[in-house]
């Protein structure tokens, strides 16, 4: 400790600015995200008491368990693990991005870390929101569309509709994070008003691409379904993007005086 402080003094560089290596970020990045996995299976551990409930919750927009067909040996437990994974995510996740934000604030100033965790909240409403949204807009028309296609009476596997299911929650529960990283981003300086204003055209071809890739059919329908709300989230971003860039000159012109 000595050593280091003479060191520290001689290189005119306080201690703490040594400390913040590369090694040290990984090994606080490596914590972080250990603690997040802890608090990730004790979530999917709680959920496993209440999983029953949920599949036949999710199994609601296609009639009901009686509707699924099971044909491999394993296939009932893979699907309760799948959704007890899902369930488990979604408890977890205030957990999970108070860990995230909490390894991000250690690289901001005393009085801009309290603002970043004020986002905690944000990013469970916005990611429950998505999921929401998935379940109630999302999943009925797909599961519609699918259903009447050519006209053929279609019978579901349980492996194959619990898999689209929980992806189509999660994926899109995700998407509804692009506000608060817009956010984010803004606050420290990566992107601004203008670049999200000019570039309009170019978020209109990204959404179309993730809409395409997530969205389980290729009918323009759906896809605008979920493109709207997405695009919505845009116009959102930019308006938070230009609260942050307030702030953020705000800031500045305070250390400048």
């Amino acid at each position: 400790m000595g050593a280091c402080l003479k060191r520290c003094i001689i290189l005119n560089v306080e201690p703490q600015e040594e400390a913040l290596t590369i090694p040290y970020h990984l090994e606080e990045l490596r914590a972080a995200l250990l603690r997040a996995l802890i608090g990730l299976g004790a979530a999917i551990a709680a959920s496993l008491f209440f999983t029953n409930r949920l599949i036949d919750f999710l199994a609601r927009p296609i009639g009901g368990l009686d509707k699924l067909q099971a044909i491999e040996v394993t296939e009932t437990v893979s699907v309760y693990m799948r959704v007890a994974l899902l369930a488990g995510v979604i408890l977890a996740s205030p957990w999970i991005f108070y860990q995230l934000f909490r390894y991000l604030a250690k690289g901001l100033k005393p009085e801009e870390r309290g603002r970043v965790f004020i986002a905690v909240p944000f990013a469970v409403l916005f990611f429950a929101a998505g999921a929401v949204f998935a379940y109630l807009i999302m999943l009925p028309s797909a599961l519609s569309f699918f259903a009447q296609f050519l006209g053929v009476q279609t019978f579901f596997r349980i492996k194959s509709y619990f898999s689209f299911v929980t992806n189509l929650i999660f994926w899109i529960g995700v998407s509804f994070e692009l506000p608060l990283l817009v956010f984010v981003l803004a606050r420290i300086g990566i992107v601004n008003v203008r670049t999200l204003i000019k570039g309009w055209r170019a978020a209109v071809v990204i959404i179309a691409v993730l809409a395409a890739v997530i969205t389980p059919t290729a009918d323009p329908v759906n896809m605008a379904i979920f493109m709207l709300p997405l695009f919505g989230l845009y116009l959102l971003s930019i308006g938070l993007a230009a609260l942050a860039g307030k702030k953020r000159t705000a800031d500045e012109e305070k250390q400048e005086t």
